[in-house]
C-alpha cells in the first residue's frame, strides 16, 4: 500500500493557459485586422467574424450601466477563479474530466478578466446567425474565453448528473 499523495489537478492548468493564449491571440488578430463592426465579415452563410465590445457579461447582461459593472464582473471572475483553483488543487489529477472542466472555466474567466482589466470591455468576434428573406436571428457574439467557460460548465453539469466517479465520491 502506497502512502503517496495523489497528484493534484493543478497539472491541468496547462489547459487554462492554452485557453488564455488562444483567446488573447484571436482577440488581438480581430482588433488589428477587422474593423469594428457588429456584423463583420461573412465567412459562411451562417457565420461572420465580427468585432464588437461587450461591457456586460453573457448576452450583454448589464451592458451600458455606467461602468460599475466592469469592476463587479472583474471581482466575480477573481473570486470564481480562486475558488476553482482551490477545487482543482483538491481534485486528484486522475479525475481528468473534472480537472479539464475546471481548467476550461478558469482559462475562460481569466481570458475575459484580462480584457476587462486592460480595456474595460471584452472583445467578442464569433457571430452565428440565421438569415432568410423575411427573418434574421443572431446568437450573441462571443469569443474563445466564452467557449472555455461554456464547455467547462457544461462538462461539470454532465459530470455531476451522470458520472459514476462523481456519485461514488458523494457517497
Amino acid at each position: 500500500m502506497s502512502n503517496a499523495k495523489p497528484r493534484s489537478g493543478l497539472v491541468y492548468l496547462i489547459l487554462s493557459v492554452l485557453v488564455i493564449v488562444c483567446d488573447q491571440l484571436t482577440k488581438y488578430l480581430v482588433v488589428t485586422h477587422i474593423p469594428y463592426d457588429p456584423l463583420g465579415i461573412e465567412v459562411l452563410p451562417f457565420f461572420n467574424l465580427a468585432h464588437v465590445y461587450n461591457t456586460g457579461a453573457a448576452f450583454s447582461f448589464l451592458a451600458g450601466m455606467g461602468g460599475w459593472q466592469r469592476w463587479f464582473f472583474m471581482g466575480i471572475a477573481v473570486v470564481i477563479t480562486l475558488v476553482l483553483l482551490v477545487i482543482l488543487y483538491k481534485t486528484p489529477a486522475s479525475r481528468r474530466y473534472s480537472c479539464m472542466a475546471l481548467a476550461l472555466v478558469i482559462g475562460g474567466a481569466i481570458g475575459n478578466l484580462i480584457d476587462r482589466a486592460l480595456h474595460g470591455y471584452v472583445v467578442d468576434f464569433l457571430l452565428f446567425y440565421i438569415r432568410t428573406e423575411d427573418f434574421f436571428w443572431a446568437y450573441p457574439t462571443f469569443n474563445v474565453a466564452d467557449i472555455g467557460v461554456s464547455v467547462g460548465a457544461t462538462l461539470l453539469i454532465i459530470i455531476g448528473l451522470f458520472s459514476k466517479e462523481h456519485k461514488e465520491s458523494r457517497a
